[in-house]
């Protein structure tokens, strides 16, 4: 007897549960809620991941092993290495859909800092998007897209300062998007290191 088949894959909850989280902080955090996204019980959830704590845990880790597989589709969604990184800025810029969402994005981030268990998961990922970031300016180099003289190294670490800081202070400011406003910062790094047309 084959067993009956989840009414919900582990992807699908864990995408109830970021639509969730995009709505309320770690306090107001139900499962019951999650499980109602998700058009599931919650007796469910704690079957499959056997608290809240379980399944957030198991969310984070997918999203850190995620980070590879992300950045292949954005470099098959894109024409050049810049324009992928740009991509990403733009991704990366939908937790600020709102000053709201962000401030709920914030709250979760302390405990992943906190928190050991959650912090390696974080870490793992934040390696993972630098890592990506350095091979996107080496291809960006070859394709003659940044000069050769940039430290690829210390550019990527820059880039991912600057795009955290930048939708930080999007939140201050309000202006335009969040993704234009992390646009504009991005290319402010990026600007000295570009390969002018007609540069050889």
């Amino acid at each position: 007897m084959t067993p009956r088949p989840r009414k919900a894959s582990d992807e699908d909850v864990f995408a109830a549960t970021a639509r969730v989280m995009s709505r309320v902080g770690p306090t107001k955090l139900k499962l019951s809620e999650i499980a109602a996204e998700a058009g599931l019980t919650a007796g469910a959830l704690v079957q499959r991941f056997g608290s809240k704590r379980g399944l957030m845990l198991e969310l984070m880790a997918a999203l850190s092993s995620s980070t590879d597989a992300m950045f292949a589709q954005l470099r098959d969604a894109n024409p050049s290495p810049l324009s992928a990184l740009r991509a990403y800025a733009d991704c990366f810029a939908m937790m600020g859909e709102s000053p709201g969402a962000l401030a709920h994005h914030l709250s979760y981030l302390q405990l992943d800092l906190t928190d050991p268990d959650f912090h390696q998961h974080t870490l793992a990922q934040a390696r993972a998007t630098r890592a990506a970031f350095r091979a996107l300016l080496r291809d960006a180099m070859a394709a003659g897209e940044l000069k050769t003289t940039a430290n690829i190294d210390a550019l990527a670490r820059a880039v991912q300062v600057t795009l955290s800081g930048s939708l930080m202070t999007w939140a201050f400011y309000r202006e335009r998007t969040a993704a234009e406003f992390m646009r504009d910062d991005l290319d402010t790094v990026l600007a000295p290191w570009l390969v002018a047309r007609g540069d050889t």
